[in-house]
């Protein structure tokens, strides 16, 4: 069986941390996969891009200049959705790619970002050979935003969003919601899979993806990387108070509006005022920040910026007495499985898909949404708690029971035996 992983890259954000974890999970599977990419950032010999001469890397940055900078000049409503909405108007024909011809199945991942254009995606469709498309956020049934928020207008043909400058019944939102109606009439074999259930359920609510068939499996994680690291030894490394409370919160861009930088602010404050029971409390954020004041923040902050090692990131997990998502809108953020394979339980608003990983109290706490009051209650519950080594405990064994390479891995071989068994 010969597998084709397709995603914009190979590293930076979570869809390709996700998709390349997907990739060695298959290896051990004995699959002979590969990953087709726009731009290869690693080093891995199974990742192939559309070329690396100065031509095709021109192109790729055509590409993306090409599809964002008019819909933020022109479209854009404001700086939050900068990149919150794909138009796909423009990428590049991979269809005839050896990875593509050679291919038994086409692993759709994140292709967005000037890599693959809607039509594009068509010509990948009309080559009749099966296809799953993992599903990272809402985009591959919606207008072109990757999270729509309270809007529920892809459940009829979108149009009027706003995300929008100038919202109209006939905007950019509807004409590509009737582009993807039109590419999805060229399927014969596809498998929609969705990392949380949250999103199913969501997707199968579409007028797009309603009469195709939708599974849930989850992202896998290495759980030998993502594992308990001795505390003491993490905090003696980082430089971190032994007996320091703390709280660990990370992003990939903690700017990034769903990611709800805001409300963690309000709630470090209600926990600072209301809590007089807890002392040396610290708080390390890591994650790209161009320009947050974490003077806003009541307590001791440690600020790591980006980390790319992901060594790295286990131990600072391992270190940290609670991991915080404020998230208000989300699929399966591998910061939360992380945090949790590591043994560092979790504490987020009860949305999107994070209820798949964290169990109110059980593993984490899960707050009320959009609540900061709640959210700082959830905080100190885990800071606080006498169960704390059930805690520890149950978030790693929900990571081992149900998130591992073997258990996401079998998940999808089932998938593709079954589409190419069609």
């Amino acid at each position: 069986m010969k597998v084709t992983l397709i995603n914009t890259t190979d590293a930076g954000g979570g869809a390709p941390i996700a998709c390349m974890r997907l990739l060695k999970a298959l290896e051990l599977k004995q699959v002979d996969v590969h990953m087709q990419v726009q731009e290869k950032k690693t080093r891995d010999h199974q990742v192939e891009s559309i070329g690396n001469d100065l031509i095709s890397r021109l192109k790729i940055r055509f590409n993306f200049l090409n599809e964002r900078l008019p819909f933020i000049w022109f479209k854009a409503k404001d700086k939050s959705v900068r990149f919150a909405f794909s138009t796909a108007d423009t990428g590049t024909d991979i269809s005839h790619k050896p990875e593509i011809l050679n291919a038994d199945i086409l692993h759709l991942h994140w292709t967005n970002g000037g890599y693959l254009s809607i039509n594009n995606l068509k010509k990948l469709f009309e080559t009749g050979k099966p296809v799953v498309w993992t599903l990272h956020d809402m985009w591959a049934f919606t207008g072109g935003c990757h999270y729509a928020g309270e809007c529920n207008h892809f459940e009829s043909n979108c149009g009027n969003c706003w995300m929008l400058r100038d919202p109209a019944s006939k905007d950019i939102s509807y004409a590509g919601w009737m582009r993807k109606n039109e590419m999805l009439k060229a399927v014969k074999n596809i498998v929609f899979v969705t990392c949380s259930h949250w999103l199913a359920d969501v997707a199968r609510t579409s007028s797009l993806l309603k009469d195709f068939r939708i599974e849930t499996i989850p992202n896998p994680i290495d759980t030998d990387i993502f594992s308990p690291k001795n505390k003491t030894e993490a905090r003696i490394k980082w430089n971190i108070h032994p007996k320091s409370k703390i709280i660990l919160f990370g992003a990939a861009n903690i700017l990034d509006r769903r990611k709800g930088i805001t409300y963690l602010v309000e709630a470090l404050n209600d926990l600072k005022n209301n809590y007089p029971d807890l002392d040396k409390v610290e708080i390390i954020i890591f994650g790209k920040n161009k320009s947050f004041d974490v003077n806003l923040l009541p307590f001791k902050v440690y600020e790591l910026n980006i980390i790319t090692s992901q060594r790295d990131i286990a131990e600072l997990y391992s270190l940290a007495d609670v991991f915080v998502t404020p998230a208000i809108e989300d699929n399966l953020p591998n910061t939360v499985m992380e945090s949790l394979a590591c043994g560092t339980p979790v504490v987020a608003f009860d949305t999107g898909g994070i209820p798949d990983m964290v169990q109110h109290k059980k593993n984490g706490y899960l707050a009320e949404f959009k609540s900061a009051t709640d959210f700082a209650a959830g905080i100190h519950y885990v800071l606080n708690s006498e169960r704390k080594d059930e805690l520890y405990l149950n978030a790693r064994n929900k990571v081992l029971q149900n998130f591992t390479n073997e258990i996401v891995a079998s998940k999808y071989m089932v998938v593709y035996q079954s589409i190419l068994n069609k």
